[in-house]
């Protein structure tokens, strides 16, 4: 018990920034202690596409990452393979964006986020990015997330966030994305 107290008092210093402190500091996510439980993985199978994939969660040299490897097909209306988690609290006044750390294998991947005004399956706002074979930093401001229909707003405000996905979008191709930090800015 004392070490699940402790855990958990670890857990809401690391996401929570103290007094004085910024959104530059907020990390919501580094793949330690059973990400499996927090993210999951959809494609657009839900739909009746024909993707495939999965998610795993690795260590490598002491670092945790999520994996997100498959094939998508724009067969059948699909396009899509995802994993995503649900945000517990919105991040705080004053973010201005998300903060990834990936690699991949060259290829333009995208950051879906909902929002309490996302009330259908298929709304979201998206950024891409591109994910090269080294670990590198992707900021995407959230000025640079586009609606996904003409009934949500034009940006997405922090406040309104509940859920972030790392998405393999659009086109056929194979995926193979590696994320080992995310957070806000």
């Amino acid at each position: 018990m004392m070490k699940r107290t402790f855990l958990a008092l670890a857990v809401m210093l690391a996401i929570s920034p103290g007094p004085g402190a910024t959104a530059e500091k907020l990390m919501i996510e580094t793949f330690d202690d059973r990400p499996e439980t927090r993210w999951r993985f959809i494609a657009d199978t839900v739909m009746g596409g024909v993707s495939t994939g999965e998610v795993d969660f690795r260590t490598e040299n002491g670092i945790s990452y999520a994996r997100l490897t498959g094939s998508v097909s724009t067969e059948n209306n699909g396009g899509f393979i995802q994993f995503r988690t649900t945000l517990g609290t919105p991040p705080p006044d004053g973010t201005e964006g998300v903060r990834l750390s990936v690699r991949g294998n060259s290829q333009r991947y995208f950051v879906h986020l909902r929002t309490t005004g996302t009330l259908l399956p298929w709304q979201y706002y998206q950024a891409g990015f591109e994910a090269g074979a080294e670990w590198a930093e992707v900021r995407l401001p959230l000025a640079a997330f586009e609606p996904s229909g003409w009934l949500l707003a034009d940006t997405p405000g922090a406040a309104s966030l509940t859920s972030i996905g790392i998405v393999a979008f659009g086109r056929d191709h194979e995926a193979e994305i590696e994320v080992r930090e995310v957070g806000f800015y």
